[in-house]
């Protein structure tokens, strides 16, 4: 892959002087697309008889950053700049920049005024306003690009790759270009639908919804109501909620409870080692919190710390009597008796453990499993 993506960059640089040279033509592309193949970027196309001539906006999906370079390649087309400042890289990766930096509104005007002149290409939009990967919904598409003229014709992009997954949320273009060159090949499949015109009297937000609608059923996803601004709302989410490195073994901060105030004049590790201990007192308050304590300095997870707990790879005596006639023993009686070591050189209990258990092993050791189960029932709830 390192191989591939080096040779591909200079490759590349002699792949973007050939498109700069040579003008707009059947030629250019060909030449171009041939060496795009060199490149491992393959472009296959669909339905070719369906492309209407007379068309002056296509409307497609969104899969990867560089669509419209792609489309490009089959037909003369030219995609605005939405996003992004003005300039050389916006030139170099094929947008046309129409100079206008307001609302939608004059974006549609700009629009209206590029297309009523024949000579121009057509234009080709990605209502979605945001790219993902092609393979579980589109989203809601923008009623603007369907404000422009009444007859659109829909294009359905599809794009595989093996090893590396096609879009990433959040990547940038340089990215994914270094991705493309990485892998072996990267197949574009373009599928030209019949145009679509406007319904009589229909509004440009149903109009939107019904080519979203065809697409979705040519691409064989679901046509979502989600936006590219619920896209935009859930990456901040994700990387305000992003998981920050932490110890082996230990919960992530978010899973972490929040600290009283008493302990904010406690260093941060006490006061974590506090509140994992006071969760582990909930579930079994016969534990002493020193030992409690002790032991999650050991194990730093309160999971963990519990089965030690329960299974008696830890010894402790009860806080209380009332506890301990409640809940099961000391642990180290436990340990011994279902460790099967009989006599007396198991550690001393301060409490009898006839109280607790019966005389026989069998019954001990069902006894004990009853208690286990009794508090993992408790913990759970």
């Amino acid at each position: 892959g390192l191989c591939l993506l080096v040779l591909r960059v200079f490759i590349g640089v002699h792949v973007f002087l050939v498109s700069c040279a040579l003008p707009d033509s059947v030629l250019r592309r060909f030449i171009v697309r041939v060496m795009c193949s060199v490149l491992g970027l393959f472009v296959r196309q669909s339905d070719p008889q369906f492309r209407d001539v007379n068309v002056r906006v296509y409307i497609a999906n969104h899969v990867t950053q560089f669509d419209h370079n792609v489309i490009n390649l089959l037909t003369s087309c030219n995609t605005p700049a939405l996003n992004g400042a003005p300039g050389f890289i916006c030139w170099s990766r094929g947008f046309m920049e129409l100079g206008v930096t307001g609302s939608r509104a004059e974006l549609v005007d700009s629009l209206k005024v590029y297309s009523s002149h024949r000579g121009n290409p057509p234009l080709l939009l990605f209502p979605e306003e945001a790219a993902t990967n092609g393979r579980a919904g589109l989203l809601r598409f923008s009623s603007w690009p369907f404000s422009i003229l009444d007859v659109v014709q829909p294009v359905a992009l599809q794009v595989q790759r093996p090893l590396i997954t096609v879009s990433v949320a959040d990547s940038s273009w340089i990215t994914e270009l270094l991705w493309t060159f990485f892998v072996p090949f990267t197949v574009y499949q373009v599928r030209w639908m019949p145009s679509v015109p406007r319904r009589a009297e229909e509004l440009s937000e149903d109009f939107a919804l019904r080519v979203q609608e065809l697409l979705a059923m040519e691409l064989g996803v679901v046509s979502t109501r989600l936006t590219a601004a619920d896209k935009t709302e859930h990456m901040k989410r994700l990387r305000h909620t992003s998981v920050l490195p932490f110890a082996p073994g230990s919960q992530p901060p978010a899973a972490r409870p929040r600290m009283p105030s008493s302990l904010t004049g406690v260093a941060p590790e006490d006061v974590r080692i506090t509140a994992m201990a006071q969760r582990v007192k909930e579930v079994l308050p016969h534990v002493p919190l020193e030992v409690i304590r002790i032991d999650l300095a050991q194990t730093n997870c309160v999971d963990t710390t519990i089965a030690n707990l329960l299974e008696g790879r830890v010894p402790f005596f009860p806080e209380s009597k009332e506890a301990g006639t409640d809940l099961p023993a000391p642990s180290t009686s436990q340990a011994a008796a279902a460790s099967g070591i009989q006599g007396s050189t198991a550690v001393p209990s301060s409490k009898p453990a006839t109280k607790q258990f019966a005389k026989s092993p069998v019954e001990r050791h069902l006894s004990l499993q009853e208690r286990k189960r009794a508090l993992y029932d408790y913990a759970r709830r």
